[in-house]
C-alpha cells in the first residue's frame, strides 16, 4: 500500500481559506438558536439551516430504535433493503455514546475501558417504512480499532464495508440513478478524538476508505474538552470564545487528509464536531443534529423524491427494483 505522509500537527496560525470562512459564520451575539453553526466546518457542502436540522431531529426521533442483529463476522450478515450508515473509531473515542445520542436512546453498551464493543451491531431507526422494515434507516456501530482491539477486526471491517458499499449507474431514467447493490451502505462516519488528533491506525483506515472508494466523512468527539475545558457549567460564550480552537483543530485534519497521497475519492468536504457530555439546551448534546442531518443527506432521506418504479401492467410489480441484481459477499 502507498505510504502515508503525516499529518500535519500544529493547529495555529492557520490563515486559509477555509479558516476565514467558517470564522465569518461566527458573529459576536450568536443567537442560542444558531450555535450549532460553529459545530461544523464545510468546504464542499453546505452547512444545514436550523430547519433542516429540526427535521434531522424528528426523524431520529420517531419510533423506537430496534435492535436487528449482531455479527462477528461479516459472512454472517444478512441483506437488507434499507440504506445503510457505519460508524468506525478507535477504541474509547466515544462512539457507543454518541450513537446512543443520535438514536435517542441508550442502545449501544458503553464503558470506560477501551474495545467494549467485540461484534458489528445493527440498529433499526426512523420508524416503520412503507414496505414494513422496521427502520427507514439502519445505524451500524462497529468495534473500535487499535488498542485494546482484536488485530482480526482490521480485516473483518473492510470486507464488510467493500462488500456492503452503494453502487450506482445513471441512465434510462433522466437524471436518476439505480441501486446495484440492494444492501445500501451508504457512508461511513469515522469518529476521531478532537483532543488526540489522527492517529496512525486512523491514517490506515482513512487511506483504506479512499483506496477502496467508500463514501467516508470525519467526526471529531469528545469537543467539550475543547470548547469547555474545565467546566461542568458550559455556556455559550464559552463556545464562542473556544470556538477558534475547534477550528483550528478542524483545519489541522482536513490538511491531513488533503496531504494523504492515495488514489481515490477523498472524504467528505466537512469536518463535523459532536460533544455527548456537553449541552447548552435540554436534551439537545451539541453537534447531534448536524450529525443527524448528514446521515440523512447521505442516503437521501433528507428528501422527499423517490426512487423512480417502473411497474409491470400484468403483475403490478415494481420491475426496476427486481431487476436489481443480489448484493454479492465479499471474499
Amino acid at each position: 500500500m502507498t505510504a502515508l505522509r503525516p499529518f500535519r500537527a500544529t493547529y495555529a496560525n492557520s490563515s486559509s481559506r477555509f479558516l476565514r470562512q467558517v470564522s465569518s459564520h461566527a458573529p459576536s451575539n450568536l443567537a442560542i438558536a444558531d450555535y450549532e453553526s460553529l459545530l461544523s466546518y464545510h468546504w464542499d457542502t453546505v452547512a444545514p439551516t436550523p430547519k433542516q436540522r429540526r427535521h434531522a431531529e424528528h426523524f431520529f426521533l420517531r419510533g423506537t430504535p430496534k435492535i436487528l442483529y449482531s455479527s462477528s463476522t461479516f459472512r454472517k450478515v444478512p441483506r437488507g433493503q434499507v440504506p445503510e450508515v457505519a460508524f468506525l473509531g478507535r477504541s474509547n473515542v466515544g462512539k457507543s455514546s454518541l450513537l446512543n445520542k443520535l438514536v435517542n436512546k441508550n442502545i449501544c453498551h458503553t464503558s470506560k475501558n477501551p474495545g467494549r464493543t467485540k461484534t458489528m451491531n445493527f440498529f433499526a431507526v426512523g420508524g416503520e417504512d412503507e414496505q414494513g422494515n422496521p427502520g427507514r434507516l439502519v445505524v451500524l456501530d462497529m468495534p473500535g480499532y487499535g488498542h485494546k482491539s482484536r488485530a482480526e477486526w482490521g480485516e473483518e471491517i473492510m470486507k464488510y464495508l467493500v462488500g456492503r458499499k452503494q453502487y450506482v449507474f445513471s441512465g434510462g431514467f433522466g437524471d436518476e440513478t439505480l441501486l446495484l447493490n440492494r444492501t445500501r451502505l451508504v457512508r461511513a462516519f469515522v469518529l476521531i478524538d478532537s483532543m488526540h488528533g489522527v492517529k496512525r491506525s486512523d491514517e490506515s483506515l482513512l487511506q483504506a476508505l479512499r483506496e477502496s472508494a467508500i463514501s467516508h466523512q470525519v467526526v471529531l468527539s469528545k469537543v467539550d474538552r475543547i470548547l469547555f475545558p474545565r467546566s461542568r457549567n458550559p455556556t455559550q460564550q464559552m463556545l464562542q470564545r473556544n470556538a477558534t480552537n475547534l477550528q483550528q483543530a478542524a483545519q489541522s485534519i482536513r490538511d491531513g487528509l488533503a496531504s494523504m497521497d492515495v488514489a481515490g475519492p477523498e472524504a467528505l468536504g466537512e469536518i463535523l464536531a459532536c460533544s455527548t457530555a456537553a449541552s447548552l439546551e435540554r436534551g439537545k448534546w451539541l453537534g447531534i443534529n448536524n450529525l443527524r442531518w448528514a446521515v440523512l443527506a447521505a442516503t437521501g432521506l433528507n428528501e422527499t423524491r423517490k426512487r423512480p418504479m417502473l411497474i409491470d401492467a400484468d403483475s403490478g410489480r415494481d420491475v426496476a427494483l427486481e431487476a436489481m441484481p443480489e448484493a454479492t459477499e465479499c471474499r
